[in-house]
């Protein structure tokens, strides 16, 4: 029997620290450190003629500064640039936009609901948990431990992202950008965050595709405290089929995590079918039993989360949530509220 090609192909590796390596005519791939699990991001500086546009930051951090600088020493990006471009709000995408803008005097550019977003969420930088929140963790089922340590962590965002301007332009869907002589549309899409851009250049047939595809890992689509009734894994699958109508397969991908690829129609169905397989799985259990959204964690990921890993606990809880609304806007589940304040899941019979 032949042997079968792999669906997804990488022709590259990551470029050294602080240098950049050229992926397509005038597309520069830069990685930074992240201190985190997922230790990397990928950015992306685009030749503009007499300069460079710069696609996502990095996170504010001493280490991402230094890094910068030493890459903006020599080499391509030593030339002036010309304008900052975010893919969505998350620190990592956006921390250093605000260096960036105010050192080159340079403009932000990039979707309303995001930039408006991140303003609020910087502007909770040492604030208090507000209760609303605290007894959305409380309805999902955490313990008094992890609700104590929400509160004492909250209002952490903003310290690792550098104060955005106050002055941006909005990036909307199907807008064209023409840099270095190429034409790049905008793709918005939502789901992992709630006006996500993707930039597509069908002249060199190349996707940046920030967080909205990535090829060994998937996204975060979460429901959070300010909106617990959303459906953003609605607008995941929604984004999944825009994705797959307006970029060919044929497009080389540049992810924000991991390593650019080939095969984009294969991963955005992989992707659609491995969040279908943990839907199965947690209707399975919900048929068998009520769940807690703490409870439903090994159903969906395959592996127990510590409820003492505040970190790992929101993003699971974020996720879980977002599969029971998803569940309960198909009108497969129902939803209770014990007197604890605690609300449970079960599969509907009818």
């Amino acid at each position: 029997m032949t042997a079968q090609p792999p669906l997804l192909s990488y022709p590259f590796q990551p470029p050294e620290p602080r240098t950049s390596l050229e992926v397509a005519p005038g597309v520069y791939w830069i990685r930074l450190p992240l201190p985190f699990k997922l230790d990397h991001i990928n950015v992306w500086a685009i030749d503009d003629g007499d300069g460079w546009v710069l696609v996502d930051t990095g996170l504010n951090s001493p280490q991402a500064v230094a890094d910068w600088l030493a890459l903006m020493a020599e080499g391509p990006l030593a030339r002036p640039l010309k304008g900052v471009y975010a893919t969505h709000m998350h620190p990592d995408h956006l921390g250093l936009a605000g260096w960036f803008t105010r050192r080159a005097g340079v403009p932000l550019s990039m979707s309303r609901t995001e930039y408006l977003a991140c303003r609020v969420l910087h502007a909770d930088t040492s604030r208090e948990a507000p209760p609303e929140a605290v007894q959305f963790y409380r309805q999902a089922g955490w313990p008094e431990a992890a609700l104590e340590t929400y509160r004492s962590r909250f209002g952490g965002f903003g310290k690792f992202i550098h104060a955005l301007p106050d002055v941006y332009r909005r990036l909307q869907d199907g807008q064209r950008l023409d840099w270095g002589g190429h034409q790049w549309r905008v793709i918005v899409t939502a789901g992992h965050s709630p006006e996500h851009v993707s930039l597509y250049c069908a002249e060199l047939d190349v996707l940046i595709a920030g967080d909205q595809v990535l090829p060994r890992i998937s996204s975060n689509v979460s429901v959070y405290p300010n909106e617990p009734q959303a459906n953003p894994l609605q607008d995941w699958f929604d984004s999944l089929d825009k994705m797959a109508r307006e970029v060919p397969d044929t497009a080389l991908v540049l992810p924000a995590h991991n390593e650019p690829f080939h095969g984009l129609h294969a991963r955005l169905e992989q992707l659609r079918r491995s969040q279908e397989r943990a839907l199965a799985r947690l209707l399975e259990q919900l048929a068998a039993q009520p769940l807690r959204i703490v409870d439903s964690f090994t159903a969906l990921f395959g592996r127990p989360i510590s409820l003492d890993d505040a970190s790992q606990l929101g993003l699971a809880t974020g996720e879980a949530m977002a599969c029971m609304n998803y569940l309960l806007a198909q009108g497969q589940v129902r939803r209770e509220v014990d007197g604890a304040g605690v609300a449970w899941y079960a599969a509907r019979e009818d």
